[in-house]
């Protein structure tokens, strides 16, 4: 890993946001090629998703739809011990989604003047899980159960076509989930073409399909590669998102307390995703810093996907940033915006109030971000790519509207009638305040008379 050594730098906000290790997102990159995918299934719907089945998952689902004993099935063919694993997960996961649901409220601002705020779930949403590297029936987690904790009514899910199961269908595991989680309308589509599904629908193409293979949806959620984020992208004016994703990250806050052995393991844990994942350890101790190398020298190689850690500690979107002290360490977390934050310091509770950008907090030393992916009870789809300085964690207000509700009768809005029409002829919008007026007097178009009016219907 590289070392960016900040000590004795006075540096302004941007150059700050500068020299923060990054990935190369590349969506710009990708649009010429996510495009025509999504132009294709919008025009050929079902006949294009089988082919890019075939083309990108090297295999031709004869079911796009998965069928309903197929899921059944394979809850019947996990691993008890798997299965006894994501039930626990979803135990938790929902027990913090109750929570999360946000209360009606109203507000009385004067007699017979009341606003009041409702928040109605989306009505269908599209979950995305991705496959490739790893296999991810944690994804269908994060992403259902806030969804049904919000009362989502219409949830589909899709996920590339294994290899490995008949007829192109999804990991078995997977589709386990879905069956624990009860959601039965899952498809065997993966990548650019499973947003294109869910954003324009899809036409069946053969008899199995039906003539409507898939409605289309009012919000994508969910993590993916390159592909999938910029496709989601492009269709976020015709269906809302979650975000567009980029590469994990972890950002660790250590200090000489801090374990060097379990930041090693932590750093590697988030370099094991992806090449391009990123992990930083920020810390004002050099001792400290030089034991976490050697720790990775001895641990990397071995762990599996050893290339592939390698491959991404050694990126420059990961880095080992050393600083003064534990307030420029703070200064740079902030700057770094993580997806994920671990606090391994002496104190984390004197660190976290002063944590204003992190996707999700790590608290001490036994708060891996692993707990996070799989059993916290927390949500692992967080903002990547420094978005976590304006964006947050998928959860149930994901799959929520707010929605004011106005209710005022004539005591109320005849209380501010006269202000409502100065202020609307003010930006030369009278049409507005006639509206109002016209509830009250007998000719709010006639001006020579208004202000009489108004005054006799008591408005001033």
């Amino acid at each position: 890993m590289r070392t960016i050594d900040l000590r004795g730098a006075t540096l302004t906000r941007a150059e700050l946001l500068e020299v923060m290790p990054r990935a190369e997102m590349g969506t710009f990159e990708a649009t010429d090629l996510v495009r025509p995918i999504l132009d294709d299934v919008k025009e050929r719907g079902a006949a294009a998703l089988r082919d890019y089945g075939e083309k990108f998952d090297g295999v031709r689902p004869h079911y796009l739809r998965v069928p309903k004993e197929e899921l059944e099935r394979s809850l019947e063919q996990l691993d008890p011990k798997v299965r006894a694993a994501i039930e626990e997960s979803v135990r938790r996961s929902r027990a913090v989604a109750a929570t999360q649901v946000p209360k009606p409220f109203y507000t009385d601002l004067a007699d017979g003047a009341r606003v009041s705020e409702r928040w109605i779930p989306v009505e269908r949403v599209g979950l995305y899980v991705p496959g490739g590297k790893a296999v991810y029936p944690s994804s269908v987690i994060m992403n259902a159960v806030p969804a049904q904790a919000a009362g989502v009514e219409s949830l589909a899910i899709a996920t590339p076509p294994s290899k490995s199961n008949n007829d192109g269908l999804p990991d078995r595991t997977i589709l386990a989930t879905c069956a624990i989680l009860g959601v039965d309308e899952v498809y065997a589509v993966g990548g650019a073409q499973a947003v294109a599904m869910f954003a324009y629908g899809a036409r069946g193409s053969e008899p199995q399909d039906g003539e409507i293979l898939c409605e289309p949806v009012d919000k994508i959620t969910g993590p993916g590669n390159i592909f999938v984020a910029t496709a989601k992208s492009l269709v976020s004016g015709i269906v809302g998102i979650d975000a567009v994703a980029g590469p994990t990250e972890i950002g660790i806050i250590a200090d000489s307390t801090a374990n060097p052995g379990w930041l090693a393991a932590d750093l590697i844990g988030q370099a094991e995703h992806d090449e391009l994942a990123g992990s930083v350890l920020i810390t004002d101790d050099t001792d400290l810093a030089q034991q976490v190398l050697d720790e990775l020298a001895v641990r990397v190689p071995r762990t599996k996907h050893a290339d592939r850690v390698t491959t991404s500690l050694s990126g420059k979107q990961s880095a080992i940033i050393i600083t003064d002290d534990l307030q420029q360490s703070i200064a740079v977390a902030n700057a770094y915006a993580a997806e994920h934050l671990e606090i391994q310091t002496e104190d984390p509770d004197a660190v976290i109030p002063q944590i204003r950008n992190a996707g999700a907090i790590f608290r001490g030393g036994y708060s891996p971000v692993p707990l996070g992916d799989y059993m916290s009870g927390s949500n692992h789809v967080l903002p990547t790519g420094g978005t976590a300085r304006f964006a947050a964690a998928l959860g149930v207000h994901t799959f929520m509207k707010p929605v004011e509700v106005i209710e005022y009768d004539a005591t109320g809005l005849g209380a501010i009638a006269d202000r409502i029409n100065n202020f609307a002829v003010s930006e030369d919008l009278p049409a507005h305040g006639e509206s109002v007026l016209t509830r009250f007097v007998d000719d709010p178009y006639d001006k020579d008379t208004l202000d009489e009016q108004i005054a006799k219907a008591g408005l001033v």
